[in-house]
């Protein structure tokens, strides 16, 4: 990280800036952990309710 000091310009849903190159990419994996997590987290549940045994009420 100390290496990718270099200012770069960074355009992202019509937010502009200047950031060095280290701090972006952090930012940018950061990010790619995080809605990894979330999506994997929401499939997940929805496949565990998708597996759970179906009870009947007619007893």
């Amino acid at each position: 990280m100390l290496q990718n000091t270099t200012l770069t310009q960074v355009s992202f849903l019509g937010l502009h800036g200047t950031l060095p190159l280290a701090v972006a990419m952090l930012i940018a994996m950061v990010s790619g952990i995080l809605l990894t997590l979330v999506l994997g987290t929401a499939r997940i549940t929805q496949l565990r309710r998708l597996a759970r045994p179906r009870r009947r009420h007619n007893r």
